[in-house]
């Protein structure tokens, strides 16, 4: 496996602005501030403080991994803009990390082999972000492909037999709902993000839900 450690990772999808420094698997910082639209804020202050608690310069980072998306189009903006600064002034490459699949990653190591389940995050109120995966005994396969679909149409997408996770409005499936934080970000990209590793990141779009494309050599 390559080295990547230390590895700054950011992730601003979502409501929650988290920032993590991860030294290995088992030990890293991580700061998280759960509010709305606080990322212009706090997400500079947020890098700071964890490079600081670390006792890291960012220049001593092998690579910064961010969360792509889908999720808040300002959220996933300001964290990528952010990034790709700080990969500039420090030449350090940038691991762009698909988000549902970071997520379905960590979920993955709580359920059995076998097991399909869920990830469905809301959109706009009326959409959801939604992808379906099973469980292998050493990955996850993605059964049916990241897509848009109305609230009313959720529920036939989904067996009674398979987990939910997520913010899905479906009490009945819903198991558990697992935070998306910047450790599990730098957790995915160190384990499966290394062919995504680039020092061209001039054309990294987030996917607002369209699919990013990376150009360019490493």
């Amino acid at each position: 496996m390559h080295n990547l450690f230390p590895i700054l990772a950011v992730e601003t999808s979502g409501d929650n602005c988290s920032v993590a420094l991860l030294f290995d698997d088992h030990n890293f910082v991580e700061m998280n501030y759960q509010q709305k639209h606080i990322h212009s804020q706090k997400l500079i202050e947020m890098i700071d403080t964890v490079l600081k608690n670390a006792l890291i310069e960012l220049n001593q980072c092998k690579a910064i991994a961010v969360s792509m998306g889908p999720g808040s189009f300002t959220g996933l903006r300001i964290g990528l803009s952010t990034v790709k600064g700080l990969a500039f002034g420090a030449n350090i490459p940038i691991i762009p990390v698909p988000t549902f699949d970071a997520f379905a990653f960590h979920i993955s190591k709580y359920i059995k082999t076998g097991t399909k389940f869920v990830i469905a995050m809301n959109a706009n109120g009326d959409e959801y972000y939604f992808s379906k995966y099973i469980k292998h005994d050493d990955n996850v396969e993605v059964v049916d492909n990241l897509k848009l679909v109305e609230k009313n149409n959720l529920q036939s997408l989904i067996s009674t037999d398979e987990l939910v996770y997520g913010d899905s409005f479906i009490e009945s499936t819903l198991k558990e709902v697992l935070g998306l934080t910047a450790v599990k970000i730098g957790r995915w990209a160190y384990l499966l993000g290394y062919d995504l590793l680039t020092s061209n990141y001039d054309y990294l779009e987030p996917n607002y839900f369209k699919k990013f494309i990376v150009k360019g050599k490493r």
